[in-house]
């Protein structure tokens, strides 16, 4: 068995949304098993709305601009790329059902499971994060 990559995206914003696919996109190009466990503000990361939702801190605006220089992909570009890599993305259960939150909320391809599910793959992780 390969390495495996477990990451929990907790945080909203557009910083979150990067740190996160970045280390998964990192992880899946050394064929490591990857899932993102997104819960509270971490699901509007994975939200339909993501783009309306999402943006860098207050003084952190100028983030966009040195991304887009160093040709950074958009963060739906890079979840579009998670996706295609293998990454499982996994919506918290409880979470969604706090904030009144249902599959059609979300973006296609995400599991929705509780955190057992997640620590079941967690619990054997090489490398744990949150973000």
């Amino acid at each position: 068995m390969g390495k495996r990559v477990a990451i929990i995206a907790s945080h909203g914003g557009m910083e979150t949304a990067y740190k996160a696919m970045n280390i998964a996109l990192a992880a899946t190009a050394t064929d490591a098993q990857v899932e993102i466990f997104f819960t509270f503000e971490g699901l509007d990361i994975i939200r339909t709305d993501a783009s309306d939702r999402l943006t860098f801190a207050p003084g952190k605006e100028h983030y966009a601009e040195g991304f887009q220089k160093a040709n950074v992909p958009p963060v739906a570009e890079m979840m579009e790329m998670a996706q295609e890599t293998g990454v499982r993305l996994i919506a918290c259960q409880m979470s969604m059902d706090a904030m009144g939150l249902t599959r059609q909320d979300f973006i296609d391809g995400i599991e929705v499971a509780g955190a057992m599910t997640f620590l079941d793959f967690a619990y054997d992780a090489d490398v744990t994060l949150t973000f």
